[in-house]
């Protein structure tokens, strides 16, 4: 059963980031991406492997130790446990950064690699989207609302 859900694990997050990356203009991927219960399908299953092996899993967390954590992901509960909390994670900085970009109008084949870093490598792909952002400072919103200087 482990397997089966490690391997679900992404398959239900898959979606999401094809409409971000594959469908950024579609009208469709704004209303869905725009829920944050799209994380959801990957809470349930963390929470399917979590909550059964939670007396092993509390220790680990609330007094973490370099073998402690180890040995919780040397095993394979733990170690399809840590990938979804990882895909969760990722998915919602994922989901975060295409709704701000969009805001901040950020061109969609800029966000693409981004995203696709996101996934792969979800704290790099947060730091490419902060280099990123740093260069729209503010939404596109306030841009077009702000007074004009003359002259």
């Amino acid at each position: 059963m482990t397997g089966t859900l490690f391997t679900l694990t992404f398959a239900v997050a898959a979606p999401f980031w094809a409409l971000m990356i594959l469908l950024p203009h579609w009208e469709w991927t704004a209303r869905i991406i725009a829920s944050p219960l799209i994380v959801a399908p990957v809470l349930v299953v963390y929470a399917i492997l979590v909550i059964p092996a939670f007396g092993e899993v509390l220790p680990a967390v609330t007094a973490p130790t370099l073998n402690g954590v180890r040995e919780l992901l040397g095993t394979a509960d733990g170690a399809a446990a840590a990938w979804a909390h990882m895909i969760a994670f990722d998915l919602f900085v994922g989901r975060w950064a295409w709704l701000d970009s969009r805001e901040r109008r950020v061109p969609a084949l800029v966000m693409a690699p981004v995203l696709l870093l996101t996934i792969l490598l979800g704290p790099l792909g947060l730091a490419a989207y902060l280099a990123v952002r740093a260069h729209r400072v503010r939404p596109a919103a306030a841009r077009d609302s702000a007074p004009q200087r003359l002259g």
